[in-house]
């Protein structure tokens, strides 16, 4: 399905504004962002460019905002929809008038019939934006495309299509998680650690699937907790996969149970129930009806990133779960990354945690080379990718105000808020240090860029695109529809860069990444795991022999936490500072 205008249809929008319709570069500058603009026109005279023409400013607008161009309701786009409506003449616009606004036959002044049709809700491809456009003779697709923005809190899943078969190292894990899920009592825990990029999540959802099967009907849950939403959506994905790869008769049932929402206890029946540990530990102190009847029917619980289980939220939910259904729990199975010589996770953290749940520890049976150096093993097999790293080294520093130092997460993530992304994003020199260095990259090589905000994200698409990289950006406000057929442009090589913003995994899977870029400082290791994730896979899981992540690098001072990457060098086969 087409989503966004192509280069034609951009065009010919762009003439109509400028040419037919004579819109100002006041309101132009206005629509793309006066900071954006400035930002753009710095950074063009940087690559030895004129400034933005109006013609030139009018095509990236459109490209910025694709099939939404009209839509909204910022009093930016209402001014852009009263300029334009009113070039047309009288008896053009007394027919919109009638046939969307009219309530009022008396009505005979053009001046009047204006601002009901500007104040007028626009439904993307509705009755009213479809006749805008082809009043206006705009392209069809400039009148939005009808799509669904919020995900629902619950989702039955049907059979769609098989998945690629789990290699025999993931097949032998998948039984040993078999084993210990048909044991009894406290047996019925285990800890699985593969390398990043090995296929952990995989692995555990077609085991627990499979196991829990037969109990969903009984009104059994699978509980997964994630360590943060866009986490929750990956693993939504992934059971969706899964279980629509199965010839399964019944639909199988996921709850969103994150972010605040609620799960209606008439809605509760049997199914997969993917939480994040901040949200039910808000939910046990209030008491949440519907918490204690999935906990009273949890047949199995996974836990990713369990490295983080030793945390006083972990306690008060095994204990809430204890209180309801008494000592003997159900299953429970702890995710974690293989544990580096330097890196993340290390050994005896992964010891503690075992100790902890008392638990079994399920690793690949691949002999004394894999138990020495997993990776390198995973590497020489074609698992993962020989990933090469590089420090872009910016030159720039920053202070840390109490205000940014403020807003660090402490709960997870350690991640860095707000307000210094955005001072990050809106800085110029550093923009023009990512646009540089993203346009060495050689054309062809898919590029996933992770950028500081969403706007960043569309900024650096617009600029790549005006320089003749096609781009794409998305975030999680990315309407699903416009999200995944830009996704499809990416697998299909019609974009080089995909920029993104709070978006990691949902829904994509594009293990042909030959570049990962990281515009923005990671502190969290939990997410820096799922973005290098995206580059490292192997030619035996789909991906690429080789592969290049490059950090941005600034000296940020009063920071506190590392940054993510230092602690993943065994993971480089070599690294460079630029």
């Amino acid at each position: 399905m087409k989503i966004n205008p192509n280069e034609v249809e951009i065009g010919v929008a762009a003439d109509l504004l400028v040419n037919r319709y004579n819109i100002s570069s006041h309101l132009l500058g206005q629509l793309f962002g006066v900071d954006s603009r400035n930002q753009a026109n710095s950074i063009r005279k940087d690559l030895g460019h004129s400034t933005l023409s109006r013609m030139e400013l009018a095509k990236l607008l459109i490209f910025r905002k694709g099939s939404a161009l009209f839509s909204g309701s910022s009093e930016e786009v209402k001014k852009l929809r009263r300029y334009l409506l009113s070039q047309l003449d009288a008896n053009d616009l007394r027919i919109l008038f009638e046939k969307h606004a009219s309530e009022d036959n008396s009505i005979n002044s053009p001046s009047y019939m204006i601002t009901p049709l500007v104040n007028k809700k626009w439904h993307p491809n509705g009755r009213w934006s479809s006749d805008f456009v082809k009043m206006l003779e705009f392209p069809d697709i400039l009148a939005g495309v009808k799509q669904t923005k919020n995900l629902p809190t619950i989702t039955d899943v049907e059979s769609l299509s098989p998945i690629p078969k789990l290699v025999q190292f993931q097949q032998n894990l998948k039984d040993k998680m078999l084993q210990v899920l048909n044991n009894e009592g406290d047996r019925t825990r285990c800890i699985v650690t593969l390398p990043t990029g090995g296929g952990k999540t995989r692995v555990a959802v077609e085991s627990f699937i499979d196991w829990m099967q037969p109990r969903f009907s009984e009104g059994k849950y699978l509980v997964w907790i994630a360590q943060s939403e866009e986490l929750c959506e990956q693993v939504i994905s992934c059971v969706q996969q899964m279980w629509g790869s199965r010839e399964f008769v019944s639909p199988l049932r996921i709850y969103r149970f994150y972010g605040g929402r609620d799960i209606p206890h008439d809605e509760l029946h049997g199914g997969v129930v993917v939480s994040s540990i901040q949200q039910l530990y808000s939910r046990i102190k209030s008491d949440d009806e519907a918490l204690d009847k999935i906990l009273i029917n949890t047949g199995a619980m996974i836990i990713d990133e369990a490295h983080r289980a030793v945390s006083a939220m972990y306690d008060s939910l095994l204990n809430k779960a204890i209180l309801l259904k008494g000592i003997e729990l159900f299953p429970i199975c702890g995710l974690s990354a293989t544990p580096g010589r330097t890196g993340i996770n290390k050994q005896d953290e992964i010891t503690k945690l075992v100790n902890r749940f008392q638990a079994y520890l399920v690793e690949p049976d691949l002999g004394e080379e894999y138990k020495n150096d997993p990776l390198r093993y995973f590497r020489e097999n074609g698992y993962l990718a020989y990933a090469k790293h590089i420090t872009y080294r910016s030159g720039k520093e920053y202070t840390l105000t109490d205000q940014e130092i403020s807003q660090i997460s402490v709960d997870f993530d350690e991640q860095l808020g707000p307000l210094f992304l955005k001072r990050l994003a809106k800085d110029n020199e550093r923009n023009l240090l990512i646009i540089k260095k993203l346009l060495s990259i050689p054309k062809g090589k898919p590029t996933l860029v992770y950028a500081c905000t969403v706007e960043q994200a569309h900024f650096l698409s617009v600029i790549l695109t005006s320089e003749g990289r096609p781009a794409g950006a998305i975030s999680s406000d990315t309407p699903l529809t416009i999200r995944r057929g830009l996704i499809q442009d990416f697998k299909k090589g019609k974009i080089d860069f995909l920029c993104n913003y709070g978006v990691l995994t949902t829904g994509f899977d594009a293990p042909k990444t030959e570049y990962v870029v990281i515009c923005r400082p990671m502190t969290s290791v939990i997410l820096y795991e799922q973005i290098i994730g995206r580059g490292v896979r192997g030619p035996k899981f789909g991906g690429t022999n080789e592969c290049c992540v490059i950090d941005f690098y600034d000296n940020i001072h009063r920071l506190g936490p590392s940054l993510a990457y230092a602690r993943f060098s065994d993971y480089w086969i070599s690294e460079e500072n630029q």
